[in-house]
């Protein structure tokens, strides 16, 4: 299933870090998740705003 989400701002994931280990993330659209590898997490964005809370974050499988 396709999560409807609006979209980020380009200029907006330049500067996002991940909250946990200030690292890079990278945007999936189909999944409507920003993610961050090195946090094994995974950021919801609801209605094009990003939650950049660690206990709203999904935890990745290995």
């Amino acid at each position: 299933m396709l999560a409807l989400t609006a979209e980020i701002d380009p200029r907006l994931l330049e500067i996002l870090v991940c909250p946990v280990t200030h690292g890079t993330l990278d945007y999936d659209r189909e999944a409507g998740e920003l993610i961050s590898r090195g946090a094994k997490l995974a950021y919801p964005v609801r209605d094009g705003v990003p939650i950049m809370l660690p206990e709203e974050a999904r935890e990745l499988a290995d």
